[in-house]
């Protein structure tokens, strides 16, 4: 449970420590006293985003800490020791701080330990649940209906089980028609490759193939002029016989001098490469040897290849390469193909997990459907809402939530059928109907501790104390601290706290004996004329709520 709330420089708040007890605690005050700056503060430590302008003015940050007891709240205490921020010496505590800045920074500690506002968050969900004066309106939202059922009597490990399922289907089935949309728009692109290729295949061109062709094709253009070249060239070697002679001058020479025996080994060796010169350039000379069908069948092929390029926008001597890439291509939308297969059986396995699981979740809130309809109704006919009644309609709709929608019907006039809540019931309707729906789910939810902000809006009398009564009931077994501007309620308080304005205009809180009690309840009678017969009612209450 919530045991102390200590806040300073918050909002109208210079500096106040809080502390509360188990069973029900009754806040009360004159409108504008500040009652709702409590649950800001509290808001705070529970991970809600912070804003600068609810630093007191003059002050250069604000602070807020709530100390929680977490005996028999194991869930938290689990989430706290998983995390390593739970206190060794007192494991069934959590102390939360929160530190506002002027600059608008924000620092969240846990036990000591710097946290974000996410594992606030998360740690909240386990504590404490808020009800404020909006969520009478938030009651005709189908999603907090879906949510107060569910709490009531759905297990939470399915829902999230159920949540998987479908989000998890759901993103298969989106990549999947992703592929699919892929693969029905390549259907043409396919048709376009195996053309394409079928094309290129038929002049199927050769790696290095144009290069070759381009080369011969321009030798033989110019035979004739590259044989002359040749013709005179050998005609130059056959007559330069100055080599040989020196050689053979050389060779008389009876002297075994080195610089001689290189000379003469140097003049041979020039010989002999003169000599593969010469067989060099007769076989270049003999490949000048062709007829006019040869150099026309080149410059076809050439004029082929030229052709297929520039229909392709590629090079001639990137053709090749250009066939790998168009039959890589095909081979590619062929494997989307066979991957589009598998991913359809996928996403059928996937949709019949989640229709699994959301049949399983619909049986659960059916038959949670009629002990929380059950319930309600009695609370709303104690409430004085004669004849009242709640029923549940369920609508097919698929979602992460399961297979239906959930939707309150209400009767306020057994004369008239039920009908939506949001349509039927007036706002004291609404009103008294909400927190029947609240004081059944708390119930059932077990969370430690239940902050109610006027619960009693649109209530009064006998109806008030019935309220009172019922949240005295709850807080047997939860926590519950009730804001409220009704002296019966406030009369069955185990606790009650005053809030209230100093003279310099500082929301101030105190815990209230019986006799400040008495004169609290006279005011909240009688108005700001208190006197002795408000004062005696206030006793009658007093006296009637320990009864």
């Amino acid at each position: 449970m919530l045991k102390t709330l200590t806040v300073s420089n918050f909002a109208l708040v210079d500096s106040l420590d809080i502390q509360f007890g188990p069973g029900l605690t009754v806040i009360t005050g004159e409108s504008g006293a500040g009652k709702s700056i409590l649950l800001a503060a509290l808001s705070l430590v529970l991970g809600e985003r912070a804003a600068v302008d609810t630093i007191r003015p003059g002050a250069s940050r604000a602070e807020v800490s709530a100390e929680f007891d977490l005996g028999g709240v194991d869930s938290v205490r689990d989430y706290l020791s998983d995390h390593e921020l739970d206190d060794l010496d007192q494991p069934d505590r959590a102390l939360i701080r929160r530190v506002l800045n002027a600059d608008g920074r924000s620092r969240a500690f846990l036990n000591g330990t710097p946290v974000t506002l996410s594992v606030l968050r998360a740690l909240a969900g386990g504590l404490i649940d808020i009800h404020g004066q909006d969520d009478n309106v938030r009651l005709a939202e189908p999603a907090v209906q879906r949510d107060l059922l569910d709490g009531y009597g759905v297990d939470a490990g399915l829902l999230a089980d159920c949540r998987n399922a479908y989000l998890t289907w759901k993103n298969k089935a989106a990549e999947l028609a992703r592929l699919q949309a892929r693969v029905e728009g390549d259907e043409d692109r396919s048709a376009l490759l195996a053309y394409q290729l079928e094309e290129l295949e038929q002049v199927a061109p050769d790696a290095g193939e144009f290069e070759e062709v381009e080369q011969t094709h321009r030798r033989l253009s110019q035979a004739q002029s590259l044989r002359d070249v040749v013709s005179q060239a050998l005609t130059a070697l056959e007559e330069a016989d100055m080599l040989g002679q020196a050689r053979t001058s050389l060779g008389r020479i009876d002297d075994g001098h080195p610089a001689l025996a290189s000379a003469r080994e140097t003049l041979t060796t020039i010989g002999e490469l003169m000599d593969d010169a010469r067989h060099d350039l007769r076989s270049f000379e003999d490949s000048l040897s062709f007829d006019p069908e040869t150099l026309e069948a080149l410059a076809q092929r050439l004029s082929e290849l030229h052709d297929l390029a520039r229909k392709h926008r590629v090079n001639p001597e990137a053709l090749p390469g250009h066939v790998r890439a168009l039959q890589a291509e095909l081979e590619a939308l062929s494997t989307d193909r066979t991957s589009l297969e598998s991913l359809a059986e996928a996403v059928t396995e996937l949709e019949k997990a989640y229709r699994k699981l959301s049949k399983k979740l619909t049986g659960q809130r059916m038959a949670a459907a009629e002990g929380f309809c059950q319930s309600v109704s009695e609370h709303m006919q104690t409430l004085g809402i004669k004849g009242g009644a709640l029923a549940l309609a369920f609508h097919p709709k698929e979602s992460e939530y399961g297979a239906e929608a959930v939707e309150y019907q209400c009767v306020t006039n057994p004369r008239y059928p039920a009908a939506p809540l949001g349509r039927i019931a007036s706002g004291g309707e609404r009103a008294r109907i909400s927190l029947a729906i609240q004081i059944v789910a708390a119930a059932r939810n077990q969370l430690p501790s239940l902050i109610l902000d006027e619960a009693d809006v649109g209530v009064g009398g006998t109806t008030a104390d019935v309220v009172g009564r019922l949240l005295r009931g709850l807080a047997e077994h939860t926590q519950v601290i009730c804001i409220t501007h009704a002296p019966q309620i406030a009369a069955l308080g185990l606790e009650h706290l005053k809030v209230s304005k100093d003279s310099g205009q500082d929301t101030r809180i105190a815990e209230l004996d019986t006799g400040e009690r008495v004169d609290e309840l006279a005011r909240m009678l009688a108005g700001a004329r208190v006197t002795d017969e408000s004062r005696d009612y206030a006793r009658t209450l007093l006296r009637e709520a320990s009864s």
